[in-house]
């Protein structure tokens, strides 16, 4: 088997390789009678992004929301068009820092809840709410 010339491989390594350089190559033309049913692969970007322009992902470096399942070292997808509602998890701005919490809304007042042992900040204005989590991506 080591002397049969159609399993030695014909690629060494240039860069000038080509396709017709390969001695079994026998390409018919016609595909398999199932490929007329073979689905797509999932593409995660359809599946996970509704806006594209508007939709960021970010590392959680807080355990702050552990009780919700996002965990330091988890990665958010966040979405910047969305409204935000009742109890979304949003990316705040307080001060220079972006925060992950849950939006509570109670009337007129916001407030920005974390499952831990954290006071709630109340929000002044819209403009503290950077974006929403639509998705959260950890290792399991």
């Amino acid at each position: 088997m080591d002397n049969n010339p159609y399993f030695i491989p014909s690629y060494n390594g240039t860069k000038t390789f080509s396709q017709e350089e390969i001695p079994t190559a026998n390409a018919t033309g016609f595909g398999a009678a199932a490929d007329d049913y073979a689905e797509r692969g999932i593409d995660l970007n359809e599946q996970l992004i509704r806006n594209k322009a508007a939709t960021f992902f970010m590392r959680v470096n807080s355990d702050a929301m552990e009780g919700v399942g996002i965990y330091k070292g988890d990665v958010v997808i966040v979405d910047r068009s969305l409204e935000p509602k009742h109890r979304s998890i949003v990316i705040a701005t307080v001060g220079e820092e972006l925060l992950i919490r849950r939006l509570e809304i109670n009337g007129d007042q916001k407030q920005l809840v974390a499952t831990k042992k954290l006071a709630p900040l109340n929000l002044v204005s819209k403009q503290e709410i950077w974006g929403v989590v639509t998705y959260i991506i950890h290792k399991v």
